[in-house]
């Protein structure tokens, strides 16, 4: 066979015998009837067209030649010349010259070579290359992969197959080009030999050498870097840091990807002032159950003089089976450390949510019918600290619970039950219970049984609501020792009535020009308990509800079940909405509360948990009216926020308690929080946290101002937050920093300040350089913005792997 034609018209064909799959491919898919009989389209996926081929389908795929003059033999040999292009499913090699041996599909191309495999570009002089196999060699080819942007050349490329590749004498970056021959990128990693694993999503150099701004940082004789996200096996990149206590740190952490659903971090850690602290981390994830356990030990720190460690275990299971017991729920919360001091040297260490009360908690649930049954372990230790101590809480070990709830009872009722089985213990360590060098309350350590037996009937429209309730709750004890006054037993039993009802009306408004829908919702709780005396009984869980409106429409005003208040009040309230009427979302919320007491509540909290004597109660709460209770939370325009609590005493005309939010957002990578809290008498607090970039706080213009879809190169950005004590005129916690993006790479410096006691604070500075697509050098100042800046965005965030359609040639 042979084909020419001139250069005006470019000839193309498809080779034999696999044209007969492109013919096929064009044949007309069957067609669904319409409506009117007439035959409608239907599209199908084909593999072609699919981010990766499978390989069954590719050895199926036609290939296509063209070029200005093309010659051969047909299922033997083709020759281009002049515009040569070669297509196979996502490889297109273009050159001046091409040879084509089909019995081989081995392509040879000279002259302006370029080839494109499923996006990733490869431009030189000489390509060899085994087309469906993906194997050969190309000589001084330039490169740019298209998953993360990265380029370089090399001295050779040799192909071991689609997705793996040998690059000898090369370099490779992610800055982008920006002049001419001169032009040198701001960071680029230079190496003996690159290898490439697309599927694994990992490079490894060896004899490499990292230059930053025409200087060599970092010689290293072997090297991984991620192309991707996957995760594989191998050193990570250094991390250092300044610490005021610890000194000055550097951690070389190892990872271990032991499977896809398992791994390990292994991260010894030099503090100059201390020694060595080795830890480490193992992750799992498995079908039904997953989990985590961390550890560290510091042999004879230097500061302390003693071995220092700390443990924290994860675990949770779904559908565990169990002898006589079914399927069952498995949770494990596990935390402990070497000494009181811990939380204080290493508080950024602590996985607990309280530094210094570490709860270990396990729980088992399974179902019995349509009754839920709990089995729990619950032990804390207490890190003490003498300027400041603590009571610590009571373990429960063990605890049963069961609980059942039915809502498909006859006539609309529906009921509740709840029992509960705790043995209560103090720590053995403060004797009966106590704090160091202080008083040891006469409290002993007792099983309480509760049964909460509730019942109601809802009545409910779309305008209102009623639902009158009836609860009862009972509860009995049996102490180690006896109590105040000498029993060693007790019971209780306690009726509850309420009633709550509610209205919602609606109606079009407007406001500040925009159309909403408004709505009005007033609400009247009724609650009455009878007095039933319970000051001298120890209190082992109970303690006052935060006064909000989560809490204020409840029957009790104390949580726990070791005090349940009497009560004869009503309280009344009212809500107000702005409501978009297109998308339904809230625009503005604003809510008022206030109970009315008709009679004393008598039934307290004594003044020192586990203090029994009846004197030391707080008399009864005698106010007939409590503090008005007032929220709002608006969100008029999409860039701001704010939300408001106040708690105000009309007696007195003062804020028992506030709270004041607000943000502003106006596009990516702009935002500024603010705070003020005040607890009369208590606290009074600051809060301002903000990500911006510095040329706009001057009012600045810069590139990229208004609207942004992402980081722009070049930018200074002040990323911080400061906490601030009113009452004592002092920062509790600041994190101050600077973020430079330069589109290739990113630079961080955060001064870190977290307090740590009444007088004690922790003091670093992290530094941090960011190579984007290759790695990062320095502290882990990424971890700590994202930790503490509220609606931080990391500045260079991937949020989609780019298609391989998009470099498509």
């Amino acid at each position: 066979m042979h084909h020419q034609r001139n250069k005006a018209s470019a000839a193309r064909f498809a080779l034999s015998p696999v044209a007969v799959v492109a013919a096929s491919l064009l044949q007309p898919l069957p067609a669904l009837a319409q409506a009117d009989g007439e035959p409608s389209p239907r599209l199908t996926p084909a593999p072609q067209l699919s981010e990766d081929i499978p390989a069954a389908a590719r050895s199926q795929l036609p290939t296509f030649v063209e070029g200005d003059r093309i010659q051969g033999q047909t299922d033997v040999e083709t020759s281009v010349e002049g515009n040569a292009v070669l297509r196979r499913g996502d490889t297109v090699i273009r050159a001046n010259r091409l040879e084509y041996n089909v019995p081989e599909d081995l392509a040879r191309a000279r002259g302006n070579v370029r080839i494109n495999k499923a996006g990733n570009i490869f431009e030189g002089p000489l390509l060899e290359l085994k087309v469906d196999a993906f194997e050969g060699f190309f000589i001084e080819p330039r490169y740019q992969f298209l998953r993360n942007g990265a380029y370089g050349e090399a001295e050779r490329v040799d192909f071991i197959d689609d997705q793996r590749a040998v690059i000898h004498k090369a370099t490779y970056t992610t800055c982008k080009r920006h002049g001419g021959p001169s032009w040198m990128p701001d960071w680029i990693l230079r190496a003996s030999k690159i290898s490439l694993d697309q599927a694994e999503e990992t490079g490894h150099a060896e004899g490499a050498v990292l230059d930053f701004l025409g200087f060599p940082i970092l010689p290293v004789p072997s090297i991984s870097f991620p192309l991707g996200e996957k995760r594989k096996s191998g050193l990570l990149p250094p991390t250092f840091g300044l610490d005021n206590r610890n000194g000055a740190e550097f951690t070389l952490p190892y990872y271990w990807n032991i499977a896809p659903n398992r791994d390990a971090t292994l991260y010894p850690t030099l503090m100059s002032r201390r020694g060595v602290d080795l830890g480490g981390e193992f992750r799992y994830l498995e079908p039904s159950y997953s989990g985590l356990v961390r550890g560290n030990y510091l042999p004879n720190d230097r500061l302390r003089d003693r071995d220092r460690w700390g443990f924290h275990a994860e675990h949770v299971q779904n559908g565990l089976v169990l002898p006589w017991l079914g399927r069952s729920n498995l949770a494990l919360d596990l935390n402990r450390v070497s000494d009181d001091n811990y939380w204080k040297d290493f508080s950024r260490d602590s996985s607990s949510f309280t530094q210094r009360l570490l709860a270990n908690n396990g729980s088992l649930t399974f179902g019995i019918g349509d009754v839920t049954v709990t089995g729990r372990m619950l032990t804390f230790q207490t890190l003490q600290d003498p300027a400041a101590p603590i009571v610590p809480p009571y373990d429960r070990a063990p605890q049963l619970t069961a609980t059942q709830s039915r809502t498909d009872l006859w006539g609309g009722l529906e009921t509740y039950l709840e029992a509960d089985f705790t043995r209560f213990r103090s720590a053995s360590a403060f004797g009966i219970l106590g704090v160091p060098n202080g008083s040891v309350f006469e409290q002993p350590n007792a099983d309480r049984t509760y049964l909460l037996a509730q019942v109601s009937r809802p009545w409910r429209a779309p305008g209102w609501f009623v639902i009158p309730k009836m609860q009862a709750h009972l509860r009995s004890y049996s102490f180690d020792g006896p109590i105040a006054n000498g029993a060693t037993s007790a019971s209780r039993a306690v009726p509850t009535f309420s009633l709550d009802s509610g209205l919602v009306f609606e109606r079009d408004a407007s406001f500040f020009g925009r159309a909403f829908r408004q709505t009005l919702e007033p609400r009247a709780f009724y609650v009455y308990t009878p007095f039933v005396d319970q000051n001298y009984l120890p209190n082992y869980d109970s303690g006052l509800n935060d006064f909000s409106f989560a809490t204020i429409y409840t029957e009790n005003a104390f949580g726990g079940n070791d005090r349940i208040a009497d009560n004869n009040l009503l309280t009344v309230g009212a809500t107000t909405r702005l409501i978009d009427p297109d998308t339904g979302a809230e625009a503005a919320r604003f809510g008022l509360a206030q109970r009315i007491r008709f009679s004393d509540q008598n039934v307290t909290l004594p003044v020192d948990r586990g203090t029994t004597l009846p004197a030391s109660n707080p008399p009864a709460v005698s106010e007939r009216l409590s503090d008005v209770l007032f929220g709002s939370s608006i969100a008029l325009v999409p860039n701001w926020g704010f939300d408001t609590t106040v708690q105000f005493n009309p007696k007195t005309s003062q804020s028992i308690r506030t709270v004041i939010g607000a943000h502003y957002s106006p596009g990516p990578f702009r935002v500024v929080s603010a705070g003020y809290r005040r607890q009369q008498g208590i606290s009074e607090q600051l809060d301002l946290g903000w990500q911006w970039p510095l040329g706009q706080i001057f009012g600045a213009s810069e590139p990229g101002d208004g609207p942004v879809t992402g980081a722009v190169e070049g930018r200074w950005f002040s990323v911080g937050r400061l906490n601030y004590s009113l009452r004592d005129k002092r920062f509790v916690d600041a994190v101050v920093g600077l973020e430079y993006d330069a589109g290739c790479w990113i630079g961080r410096v955060v001064f870190e300040r977290l307090q740590a006691g009444t007088e004690l604070a922790n003091k670093r500075v992290l530094f941090q350089l960011e190579f984007l697509g290759f790695s990062r050098l320095g502290s882990n100042a990424l971890q700590s913005l994202k930790q503490n800046i509220p609606r931080y965005q990391y500045l260079r965030e991937r949020t989609e792997v780019p298609s391989r359609f998009s470099n498509y040639d």
